[in-house]
């Protein structure tokens, strides 16, 4: 993701003598960062996402710098006449991929949300969870720079949750972003750079007063050479990074993001030497 998404007094409503359900909306999504969004019932949140992601067209201001997006909706439409592998290279050459890179796209996916089991069986045929693995499996088998969630982890269990928070983590750290509606305050919390509420039909933005869940977080030691500048996606990823010496650094990250850091150091070229992996508290 190159560019800043921005949307610039955007408006949406629903017919042309509808209620705005959305006005004077002012919001910018940078690269590599996580964006929450909240709001009660029928604020206007999705409808919200539903713009971000291109599924919705404004009524008034502009969308401008858009990435190449994806979209999990807070509702899968599951009686489709395809199989799961179907469905999913389908979108895969929607998206611009080959066949073959499409089918591999979406075995990969289906292995790692634990769904493989599934993939020849009818869409209508699935339970909730396996649908909804289905819908965020089709987010992300082409990559994209942009991923909006609406509700994206209802219906998933425990493991899926945990591969889709490592998938947040992957895409922030490679320079993507991610923008998400979730009933659960607890979900990436202290990942998210920005988070605001949807009231009144536009975007109040949380101050750094209000209460923030700190979530668990990891705190990992590093050492490389005296002066060597940490890698982009550490930093993109970390909540914070301490120089403790020349060359070592204490790294605390949310602990959702813990795998991708990991990866991140010990991939970078030369690589980074770990030299511990423990909770904050038992540093102190």
């Amino acid at each position: 993701m190159r560019h800043e998404l921005r949307l610039d007094g955007v408006g949406r409503r629903y017919g042309i003598r509808g209620p705005w359900v959305l006005r004077g909306v002012d919001l910018g999504v940078p690269p590599g960062t996580v964006v929450r969004v909240e709001g009660g019932n029928g604020s206007g949140k999705s409808t919200l996402l539903r713009v971000l992601a291109g599924i919705d067209a404004p009524d008034e201001g502009r969308v401008g710098g858009r990435p190449r997006t994806a979209y999990v909706p807070e509702r899968f439409p599951p009686a489709l006449p395809f199989t799961a592998a179907q469905y999913l290279a389908h979108l895969g050459a929607v998206h611009g991929l080959s066949r073959r890179a499409a089918a591999r796209a979406a075995g990969r996916w289906l292995e790692r949300l634990g769904a493989a089991g599934y993939a020849g069986t009818p869409l209508a045929r699935l339970s909730k969870g396996s649908s909804q693995k289905v819908a965020v499996a089709q987010a992300l088998l082409a990559e994209p720079e942009l991923l909006v969630l609406d509700e994206a982890w209802t219906g998933l269990d425990a493991d899926a949750r945990a591969e889709l928070e490592r998938a947040v983590a992957e895409l922030t750290a490679s320079g993507g972003a991610v923008v998400l509606v979730d009933h659960d305050p607890r979900r990436l919390a202290g990942a998210a750079d920005a988070t605001y509420t949807v009231r009144d039909g536009t975007l109040h933005r949380r101050t750094a007063d209000a209460p923030v869940p700190a979530g668990p977080r990891v705190a990992v030691r590093v050492r490389g050479a005296a002066g060597r500048a940490l890698p982009a996606g550490v930093l993109r990823t970390v909540a914070s990074a301490e120089e403790t010496a020349p060359g070592a650094h204490l790294l605390t990250v949310p602990a959702s993001h813990s795998d991708v850091l990991l990866r991140t150091l010990l991939t970078a070229d030369p690589s980074w030497h770990v030299v511990s992996v423990h909770a904050p508290e038992a540093h102190r």
